[in-house]
């Protein structure tokens, strides 16, 4: 894919439209994972605009590449996409967190385009990994992107798959890590120090990039770049910010989940626009 200027601003105007739709369906339903859903805006559009290969008529497509929300409390942000894109129907975004819903506060297989529910944190990955196996015995040229949250990292079976997926070489494997420095319960390095994050995965057998996960242009043209390396697994790890958009949001790790009163409400709206 040629990354023109025109294709990086109507991307950006995506974006932008899609962190509109996710405050604005979390909102109405009483509340919902502002934080991370927000930061991850940039890195799903990219994704399904620029990147993957997929097709929302047909779910089964057998060419199509896998995608994995690992950092499940992210629906919120998944949900907008997947309906811009014709996964879902946009009324669907109506019914978030109702019960029944397909559109849940966590991915689950009722949401046409999910290729694997996610919630339970340190699962996407070694999930992603038996796909991305699968994939190389029957020499397919299928790629396989999963998106973790930092705070997940935490999580020991991350780097088992870490680990046994440089093993088989699967260079069909990219993780894009959301780096926001930020989990429920505050900042990641006093939780659980990650860094140095970078020198962590290389060891472990990976190619690593390290971007700006806000900045369309080099989110694109990384992507673009995978694998990295020949019999490498790739990981990107995005710098983002938990809340981005809403000023009163920003690198605030208690609105990892929240709800806004009626004046935070409409200062978001004219925020984003």
């Amino acid at each position: 894919m040629e990354i023109t200027e025109s294709i990086v601003t109507k991307l950006k105007k995506i974006a932008d439209e899609n962190r509109e739709l996710i405050v604005k369906v979390a909102q109405e339903a009483g509340g919902g994972h502002f934080g991370g859903s927000l930061s991850e805006v940039e890195i799903l559009t990219a994704l399904y605009w620029g990147i993957l290969k997929v097709d929302p008529k047909n779910l089964t497509w057998q060419e199509r590449d896998y995608f994995i929300l690992s950092k499940g409390h992210g629906c919120a942000g998944f949900g907008p996409i997947l309906a811009k894109k014709g996964f879902i129907p946009m009324e669907d975004l109506k019914t978030f967190n109702q019960l029944g819903a397909c559109f849940g506060m966590h991915t689950t297989l009722k949401m046409a385009g999910v290729e694997h529910p996610t919630g339970s944190l340190g699962h996407g990955l070694s999930t992603g990994q038996g796909i991305a196996l699968s994939l190389k015995l029957d020499k397919k040229p299928n790629r396989v992107f999963v998106l973790q949250g930092d705070g997940e990292l935490n999580e020991g079976t991350v780097w088992e798959t870490a680990m046994s997926a440089s093993k088989f070489k699967l260079d069909n494997l990219i993780t894009i890590i959301d780096r926001n420095k930020l989990s429920m319960d505050g900042p990641t390095e006093e939780i659980m120090p990650l860094e140095p994050l970078a020198e962590k995965w290389e060891s472990f057998g990976w190619a690593v990039k390290t971007i700006d996960g806000h900045d369309m242009k080099s989110l694109l043209d990384t992507l673009n770049q995978v694998p990295f390396q020949k019999d490498k697994p790739s990981c990107i790890i995005a710098n983002t910010v938990k809340g981005k958009g809403i000023s009163f949001m920003e690198g605030k790790y208690q609105w990892h989940y929240g709800y806004m009163d009626n004046k935070q409400y409409n200062e978001a709206k004219v925020e984003l626009g």
